[in-house]
């Protein structure tokens, strides 16, 4: 019957344990609200002004000789921890250590930021008995003095803090001295990329790490640094390198050198570590596939808890995933068996690492201290086998992880938003000495307290004591910002307090909070607090050693069968629940995490029985019973939820309705300028061709200058030459896009008889206007049009008392080739004519007229001269222009200059960018060099066409006349 017992317990047990553990709840809560009247430092001195404020940058405390040393930024402060406990603590002394000008100056030369630029103090150890080693960043120039503890005067001269000391505050490093040596490990240059442990100081050689050997350190952040035995240890995490392939996967490490370490040979490790080691920590939940804890967080110093030496550690999972933490214990021989174990190898960059074959490890054993009892012919490491110092410089990691007390953490806090960073132990806790309490610090300014039990090398279930919200907003936050990051914690036996450092304050918290549980019995024993016992007096009081007067506790079960229930008092133990009777004046008071607490004062107390009576550690909400108190979570969200739904639909439309009313309103103007400029972008100079035509119909009714008088008297608007509406102008032989019939494809035989045809017939047109005072365009001006384009003549009669400059205009968004190019004529305004002389014609409606006809795709090749026989720049006088004028009058004349010197034949021309036209003579000239676009001031460009009615294609093409042929 027993042995079918005992195998049961055995499957039972085996099954909880594959299963993963549940958070347990604690005990007893302590809100701001109650710890806010714990005594606070912000750096102020008695007898001050308290209401200035200032930023500390507290980067550690440390507790020497009954005082307590606060690190901070350019400061060192001392605080006895002898005086009684007040609303606020005052320091009694108060060292200043600023950078100097210089360096400041340095320093923000780098780029840093003047916040950065400060001493902030990494390292305060105690370096003997009256002597005080201190390092600081000094503005990221590293320096380390030693001052006096009683009057902290500083002591002989400032040395280089490099590799004792980081250069940013927000390095990681650690720092201890033994047997007079100094062991620090931190990183070595302003970028943090050469990280170090490193030995200096004392009669010993200088050593270090292997410099740049990611075997070594691969991106360590350093935690802690132990003194234990014959060896240094230092606790770190680093990025694991043989899970490389896996990418950045970080591990907790543990690594120790010998402090009778010399270093190598000449050959091999000089100067360097001959005993350096190092091995994983493992802390995580067994199982089929193990759940790990990897981002060491803070290790506590070397530990006696029930006669094994132990170092307790606090893990978290990264910053990438959900948050959880563990506690973790490693007995130290434990540490010590795993560094004679197997080492570890990677034969090629793309191999996986394997353990190294026992037959290959050299004699001596690599990583053994010089002078021990298995290497006593070797009294110093330098006369190690070169065979034994290379192994050990290519095969520094071990096989075996060390595994934690039990193969499982000690405690664990999953189901919460914080991390566990702190950690500090009373291994010698309650009456008798004989517990040990664990405090953990969070990133929220937490604090847990739990009570840690080791019966014949087996973990048990630990129990879960108190949380303590610490943190003091009004007291310790500055200008509103809150910074509840717990920096580091101290233990102080003899006062019984505990101190939690910000970054900003130090509050001073007592271990137990005795005094809660007033004068009922049941309350206070139900704590379970190894501090709190029930005294004679009839009142629950703190129990030290030294105690005199009987009192009763019951730590390990918290039974409290036959104790009568108080008023205005809540207990409730984990999983178990004494239900009292309440008063009439307990007030309910919910929490945030979903659990009732009732106090007649606070909601300190423990848990509500509606919450325990839940399995233990798993947390639910709980609602207040008064629906009209309390609203449900999850129809406040969907509330939310909605409200903001309709909200967004609700601007969509009216934003939509607002973007189409506008629209509506500009497309009826958009579209029809679009149209027209579409037309008039088809680019045909077909019907600028039969202008021809329209000068010989007009000319023969003698009313050419009556009709284009008006077009060259319209006053320019953006531009463009506008008709006035009142003149009635017998536009019937202008051709339009809807009556020009398409010209039929010339063939590119008779492109240079019809070119010459046409320069006979506007030399003919050019006589006949030439008495009319009008500028004649010439032919040889490069205009860019169509490939359909024949080189024509526009007579535009002016009156003498005008000038404009005429300028033809490319788009530079179209190629010249492109059939949609068109000729755009734009007048341009001389600068020489006064304001006086503009008269502001009436504006159009509707329509605007444009000279400018659209292109006929199917029309022939053009036979014009490129325009780089202009740019060769072929002088010529004004001479050599009359000499090769045709047409020239008092009032105008027109200069040709047609070059076919070369021995290729000539490209066809391209129109200039621009001619200029001057009073009273309307002198015209040809500048061949204004053919950048850049080179003049651009007006606005717009196209003209007449509105004119629809005209049958009976109009002759100018092209098809012969060399007989007159404009009349």
């Amino acid at each position: 019957m027993r042995a079918q017992a005992l195998l049961l317990y055995l499957t039972l047990l085996q099954t909880a344990g594959a299963a993963f553990p549940e958070d347990t709840e604690p005990i007893s809560i302590a809100h701001g609200n109650y710890t806010k009247q714990y005594p606070v430092f912000v750096g102020h001195k008695p007898g001050r002004n308290n209401t200035q404020r200032h930023k500390l940058d507290i980067q550690l405390i440390v507790i020497m000789n009954r005082t307590l040393y606060v690190a901070a930024r350019d400061h060192i402060y001392t605080l006895d921890m002898e005086t009684s406990s007040t609303e606020e603590i005052f320091f009694s002394k108060k060292l200043t250590w600023k950078s100097r000008q210089a360096d400041v100056d340095t320093c923000r030369m780098k780029g840093k930021h003047k916040d950065e630029c400060h001493n902030f103090i990494k390292v305060l150890l105690q370096q003997s008995e009256d002597s005080l080693f201190v390092c600081g960043t000094n503005a990221f120039n590293p320096s380390c003095r030693t001052y006096r503890m009683d009057s902290l005067d500083a002591l002989g001269e400032e040395i280089s803090g490099m590799a004792r000391c980081p250069y940013d505050a927000k390095h990681a490093n650690v720092a201890l001295f033994a047997d007079g040596k100094l062991y620090s490990a931190t990183v070595t240059d302003f970028l943090a990329i050469d990280a170090v442990i490193y030995r200096s100081l004392g009669d010993s050689p200088t050593l270090r790490t292997v410099k740049h050997d990611s075997k070594w350190l691969k991106e360590p952040y350093f935690v802690q640094a132990v003194d234990y035995e014959d060896f240094i240890y230092f606790f770190f995490r680093e990025i694991a390198m043989e899970y490389n392939s896996m990418g950045k996967v970080v591990f907790p490490r543990v690594a120790r050198v010998c402090k009778s370490d010399s270093g190598g040979s000449q050959r091999v490790l000089e100067k360097q570590w001959t005993s350096f080691l190092k091995t994983r920590l493992n802390c995580s939940i067994p199982g089929d596939s193990h759940f790990y804890f990897n981002i060491l967080q803070a290790v506590t110093d070397v530990i006696h808890i029930s006669g094994r030496d132990v170092v307790m550690a606090t893990f978290s999972t990264p910053y990438n995933s959900i948050p959880g933490s563990a506690v973790c214990a490693y007995d130290m021989s434990e540490i010590a068996l795993a560094f004679t174990g197997r080492f570890k190898e990677q034969k090629s960059p793309d191999s996986t690492w394997t353990p190294v074959p026992e037959e290959r490890v050299p004699k001596p054993r690599p990583g053994v201290c010089a002078g021990s009892s298995s290497v006593e012919k070797f009294k110093v490491s330098s006369e190690f086998p070169d065979d034994s110092l290379s192994f050990i410089k290519a095969h520094p990691l071990m096989e075996e992880a060390v595994p934690a007390i039990a193969n499982r953490p000690w405690f664990l806090k999953t189901m919460v938003r914080y991390r566990l960073t702190r950690i500090a132990v009373d291994n010698a806790a309650g009456p008798h000495s004989n517990h040990t309490v664990v405090f953990l610090g969070s990133e929220r300014g937490i604090v847990l307290k739990f009570l840690a039990k080791i019966r014949s090398g087996a973990l048990n279930d630990s129990l879960f004591l108190e949380e303590l919200n610490v943190y003091n907003a009004e007291k310790c936050s500055i200008d509103g910002v809150e910074d509840k990051r717990i920096i580091s914690m101290q233990i102080d036996s003899r006062s019984r307090s505990l101190f939690v450092a910000f970054s900003s304050c130090v509050v001073r918290v007592p271990l137990a909070r005795c005094q809660r549980h007033g004068k009922c019995k049941k309350s206070c024993i139900a704590s379970r607090d190894p501090y709190c016992g029930w005294v004679s007096e009839g009142a629950c009081r703190e129990i030290t050693s030294d105690a005199k007067w009987p009192f009763e506790q019951d730590v390990e079960q918290g039974n409290t069968d036959g104790l009568g229930d108080c008023q205005n008092s809540f207990v409730a133990l984990n999983g178990r629940v004494s239900s009292p009777s309440v008063s009439p004046a307990v007030v309910s008071v919910p929490l945030g995490r979903g659990r009732v607490l009732k106090d007649h004062q606070e909601p300190l107390v423990s848990g509500s029985s509606e919450t325990q009576q839940e399995s233990a550690g798993v947390i639910r909400e709980t609602f207040h019973r008064d629906r009209d108190q309390m609203v449900p979570v999850t129809l406040l969200a969907i509330a939310v939820i909605l409200a903001f739904s309709m909200g967004a639909i609700f601007s969509g439309i009216l934003v939509y309705c607002v973007c189409d009313h506008h629209r509506r309103r500009e497309f009826p103007m958009s579209g029809r300028k679009e149209k027209d400029c579409a037309a008039s972008r088809r680019g045909s100079m077909n019907s600028v061709t039969k202008l021809t035509g329209l000068f010989e119909t007009q000319a023969k009714d003698g009313r050419a200058e009556q009709m284009l008088t008006p077009l060259m008297n319209g006053r320019l608007v953006n531009g463009r030459m506008l008709i006035k509406a009142e003149q009635h102008l017998d536009l019937s032989a202008l051709p339009t896009p809807e009556s020009t019939p398409l010209q039929p494809r010339r063939k590119p035989s008779r492109g240079s008889r019809e070119w010459e045809r046409n320069q006979n017939l506007i030399n003919a047109c050019t006589k006949e206007l030439s008495s009319m005072g009008s500028p004649v365009i010439p032919t040889e001006l490069p205009l860019r049009a169509s490939p359909g384009h024949i080189s024509s003549v526009v007579v535009l009669p002016l009156p003498p008392h005008q000038s404009y400059q005429h300028e033809y205009v490319e788009h530079p968004q179209q190629r010249p080739d492109d059939p949609a190019a068109t000729l755009e004529f734009q007048t341009l305004r001389s600068p020489c004519r006064g304001a006086e002389e503009e008269v502001v014609p009436p504006r159009v409606p509707q329509r605007e007229a444009s000279l400018v006809p659209p292109a006929v795709p199917q029309m022939g090749k053009r036979l014009d001269m490129h325009s780089s026989m202009y740019a060769r720049g072929f002088p010529m006088s004004s001479g050599l222009k009359k000499q090769h004028n045709t047409n020239s009058s008092n009032s105008s004349h027109m200069s040709r200059n047609h070059s076919f010197r070369v021995e290729t034949p000539p490209p066809a021309p391209q129109r200039v960018d621009s001619m200029q036209v001057s009073s009273p003579g309307l002198g015209l000239s040809h500048h061949p060099s204004l053919s950048s676009f850049g080179s003049l001031s651009r007006c606005g460009a717009r196209q003209m066409k007449p509105d004119v009615p629809p005209k049958p294609s009976a109009v002759s093409y100018c092209s098809k006349a012969t060399s007989g042929d007159s404009c009349t």
